[in-house]
Order: C-alpha cells, then sequence, then structure tokens
C-alpha cells in the first residue's frame, strides 16, 4: 500500500508527510519537528511548502516560528483519510525486521495501527531480556517514520509476561486474543494456553 501512495502522489516524501499529517489532525509541527518524525532530509522542505500552498496543511506563524497543522476543511480531507485508514502498514515496514536486534526477544506481537484494528489497546508488544534501550530507541524512530504516528508499546522481561499470564491479566489477554500478528513467538505452548485460559 505504502508503494501505491508513492506513485500516486509522486514521491516517498510526500507519502510519508500525507500520511503523517492525516494520521495527527490536531497536532501542530515546526518544520524540524517534521523532518525529524519523518527521517526525511533537506527534500522535505520542497514538499511542505507544496502541501503548504495546496492548502492541505495550514502555516502558522507566532512569535516569529512557524509551524504546520493539517488543514481538515481541505476539499478531499474525508477521501484522503480513508485511504489512509485502509492502508495495512504491516507488510511494508522494513524496520520490523530489526525487532530480534535490540535484544533477547521471546515474543514480539503487533495489533493497532500496524494492521489497521481501531480497537488495539496497543501497537505492539515486546517480551524479552537484555534490551538494548539505543537500539530500542532507534527501532521505535524509525518505525514511527514509516508510519507516521506515535507507536503505543509495551515492553516487558520475560519473567513478568509470565506472572502478567499467571494473573490472568486483561490487558495482555484483551491483546493476544484480539486481532494480532505474531513477528516472534518463542514462548512454547503460548497458543495453547490462551486457548484454554478462554
Amino acid at each position: 500500500m505504502l508503494e501505491i501512495l508513492e506513485s500516486l502522489f509522486g514521491s516517498k516524501e510526500r507519502a510519508s508527510l500525507l500520511r503523517f499529517f492525516l494520521q495527527n489532525p490536531d497536532q501542530e509541527y515546526t518544520y524540524l519537528e517534521i523532518a525529524r518524525r519523518n527521517m526525511l532530509k533537506n527534500t522535505a522542505k520542497k514538499e511542505v511548502e507544496r502541501l503548504s500552498k495546496i492548502k492541505f496543511i495550514l502555516k502558522h506563524s507566532r512569535r516569529g516560528k512557524i509551524s504546520y497543522v493539517l488543514n481538515q476543511n481541505f476539499s478531499f480531507y474525508p477521501e484522503l483519510k480513508n485511504l489512509i485508514s485502509k492502508s495495512n502498514v504491516y507488510p511494508q515496514c522494513k524496520s520490523l525486521a530489526n525487532i530480534a536486534k535490540i535484544g533477547n526477544i521471546k515474543l514480539a506481537a503487533i495489533s493497532g495501527v500496524f494492521i489497521n484494528y481501531q480497537k488495539g489497546k496497543a501497537d505492539m508488544i515486546i517480551v524479552g531480556d537484555d534490551i538494548r534501550r539505543a537500539r530500542l530507541k532507534n527501532l521505535m524512530a524509525s518505525l514511527e517514520a514509516e508510519i507516521g504516528k506515535e507507536i503505543d508499546f509495551v515492553l516487558m522481561s520475560g519473567e513478568e509476561f509470565k506472572y502478567r499470564l499467571n494473573m490472568l491479566d486483561k490487558f495482555i489477554l484483551e491483546f493476544l486474543e484480539g486481532p494480532h500478528e505474531e513477528l516472534i513467538n518463542k514462548i512454547p505452548g503460548l497458543k495453547h494456553l490462551i486457548a484454554k485460559i478462554k
């Protein structure tokens, strides 16, 4: 879907910016925040100005500080919002392949924004030990740039996960019983255990 959007809108940067503003409709961002959060280079400035020129985003200036916000009265706002909401970003998220590199991962499961499941309590659960915090931070920054939205993730150790599962933790059970995709699962008999609890 991301490739389709890139072809439709002429460039990767433009598709990324459209997704970013449509996913964060009420937020105002400076150009530096836009570039940082979308991991965009210098060419992004041109794209931001282009989107401002057609009034897709509105340019605000306060005390010499310029920021941009989505124009929710833009002619094609409902159609674009619908188009973005229909896109399942999971297959195109290249950064997901790096999850195994952040530590000894026992379970990595995605839901929410990745599979377009609006009722998801979280976008991702990561269960692991010896997590390298710097790598985790870089991974989340890359994923957020790909998706255009902040990722709501839960990180826990193997022991904590085991304890919460034994306590029939509502959040864990709802996440694993609901629509989700498992990227890594090294927990023996997890599916059987969930089915038994149900």
